[in-house]
């Protein structure tokens, strides 16, 4: 049997994580396939229901990523995501997801590096717990 390979969503902010991904490209620096980046224009603009949406689409993890307090383009928007984030924590312990299937975090455009340790992070503790119980199999009637 082929070993688990988790699936994640990661909401980047365009002005800093997007560019930090980005860089990590450019600059040949490796980390897992398993992410699917969402570009938005701000974290504070991402919508709890998105998140949501990524898990009943099947998503293993999601990872909301955006600027550092000082970096941010828009001022607050590191401050709205936080709001934002700790009422989806609350919402996927509701649920009954592991709290390490939701990440938040805070990566400048300059710190490529860091983008690529962060998936390599979250992929290998997805790895340890599994599928989402969300993921529907091929084949299986809804």
């Amino acid at each position: 049997m082929a070993e688990f390979e988790p699936q994640i969503i990661a909401f980047c902010c365009n002005w800093c994580t997007y560019a930090a991904a980005d860089l990590a490209g450019t600059s040949r620096v490796h980390y897992p396939p398993n992410v699917k980046i969402v570009r938005v224009m701000c974290s504070g603009m991402v919508n709890p229901i998105y998140v949501l949406k990524a898990f009943e689409s099947g998503a293993d993890g999601v990872l909301v990523a955006g600027c550092n307090l000082v970096d941010c383009y828009y001022l607050d928007g590191p401050v709205k995501c936080d709001a934002m984030f700790a009422i989806l924590k609350k919402l996927v312990h509701i649920l009954g997801l592991e709290d390490e299937r939701l990440r938040r975090e805070m990566i400048s455009a300059s710190e490529g590096v860091v983008f690529a340790r962060v998936v390599e992070e979250m992929v290998e503790g997805l790895k340890k717990l599994g599928p989402a119980p969300f993921k529907v199999k091929k084949g299986a009637v809804v």
